[in-house]
């Protein structure tokens, strides 16, 4: 039997960890690539030995031998893509966010089902395999009856690659020379769209990055009731806004459960990461003990097992599994294939895509109109016009 075929769409800094999956896998291959920067795909390509390079969107989808696509491009195209790709008869993996509104959402969703095709959001943090055991753990009654669950994140900006300005942050926090760079490299123009609201649908820290915990949180403890939540906009260069600080509190749907996603960022800080200097410390509360992850995207605490279980008074450190945030996007992938081979939902189908953005807008939704949101009452937001340069938040 002939391997399923996959093509890129888009290859900017992330498209670098979807290539993973398809290495030596037996029942997949990554066919083709294409960017709207030809040379830029070419050059990709060549890299990671893909066989064809596409010269626009339409041939993709024209091509008889394709399976099923990767859309790895702004947020404000995941929409019109994706609909495009479901009725040429593709199966459509879009990255997170799913799309700007639940609008957006549901024209996504009834194309995939229109043209029975899959549909899966590529969210990689409920494949981070600390994360899965921590789910294990919690479902096993390790820990007792849930209680509760605080999510912490830290942008750290000192010496960082992917950190706007890093270089003068460096310089007049009168860093040691010897402290080596961290993160990777992060072409501005891909910052630029994340910072203009009507194109990325929301702030860079927690509409956009935000979308994994929110994923995260629905993924350990099920769907959410009602959201309160405080965001402020903050200079990080003349005319760029990002979303912190940040707190976020609700309730969990059909129990007595709460949760706290605290966001903040430390441009002082220095973070030890191959990938985003971002620091995820996650703490689930139960009746009985708790579990700690503590680490992900980047690493804080490399002295500390990846996943922390205290009950009974005893400690157990949990070391043997694989935990570089690239082994999620890997995992996220196989998924993908695999139930297209199987002919099932992916874990994070359309509808369930849809219910994550809704606590992410709902929450913002929040800090807005300064009140708790119901998530089941939540009203749509509006797109915004089109804007071609900054886009600044606006609190109101």
């Amino acid at each position: 039997m002939s391997k399923l075929k996959f093509v890129l769409i888009g290859c900017g800094r992330i498209a670098t960890l979807h290539v993973i999956g398809y290495q030596n896998n037996p029942d997949a291959e990554l066919y083709g690539v294409y960017d709207k920067n030809i040379s830029l795909a070419k050059k990709f390509a060549k890299e990671y030995n893909i066989p064809k390079v596409y010269d626009s969107y339409e041939e993709v989808l024209a091509d008889p031998a394709v399976c099923a696509v990767e859309i790895l491009v702004p947020h404000h195209l995941h929409c019109e893509l994706t609909v495009q790709a479901c009725e040429a008869k593709k199966h459509v993996s879009v990255q997170k966010p799913m799309a700007l509104n639940l609008c957006e959402c549901d024209k996504m969703i009834e194309a995939a089902k229109k043209n029975g095709v899959k549909l899966k959001v590529f969210e990689n943090f409920v494949f981070y395999p600390p994360y899965q055991l921590a789910k294990k753990l919690l479902d096993a009654g390790e820990i007792g009856e849930p209680a509760g669950l605080r999510y912490k994140m830290t942008n750290c900006g000192l010496n960082s690659q992917n950190a706007p300005a890093a270089k003068l942050r460096a310089k007049m926090a009168n860093v040691d020379e010897k402290l080596e760079t961290t993160g990777w490299k992060v072409d501005v123009r891909s910052l630029a769209w994340r910072v203009n609201e009507s194109l990325a649908g929301g702030g860079p820290i927690v509409f956009d990055d935000g979308y994994h915990k929110f994923s995260t949180i629905m993924y350990m403890l099920g769907d959410v009731e009602k959201v309160n939540a405080w965001i402020e906009y903050t200079p990080v260069l003349p005319g760029v806004c990002q979303d912190a600080p940040a707190v976020i509190m609700w309730k969990h749907k059909n129990k007595n459960v709460f949760g706290v996603f605290d966001v903040t960022s430390a441009d002082e800080m220095y973070i030890n990461s191959k990938y985003y200097t971002c620091d995820e410390r996650l703490e689930l509360t139960g009746s009985r003990g708790i579990i700690w992850v503590t680490r992900c995207t980047a690493t804080l605490l490399p002295e500390i097992a990846p996943v922390v279980m205290y009950r009974d008074g005893k400690l157990t450190e949990y070391w043997d599994m694989p935990c570089d945030w690239a082994d999620s996007f890997e995992a996220s992938t196989k998924d993908f294939i695999q139930a297209i081979k199987d002919n099932r939902e992916p874990v994070l189908n359309g509808e369930k895509g849809r219910e994550v953005l809704k606590f992410a807008l709902a929450s913002i939704d929040s800090s807005k109109k300064k009140c708790e949101i119901y998530l089941d009452s939540y009203e749509d937001k509006a797109l915004l016009k089109r804007r071609k340069f900054f886009g600044m938040f606006r609190r109101s």
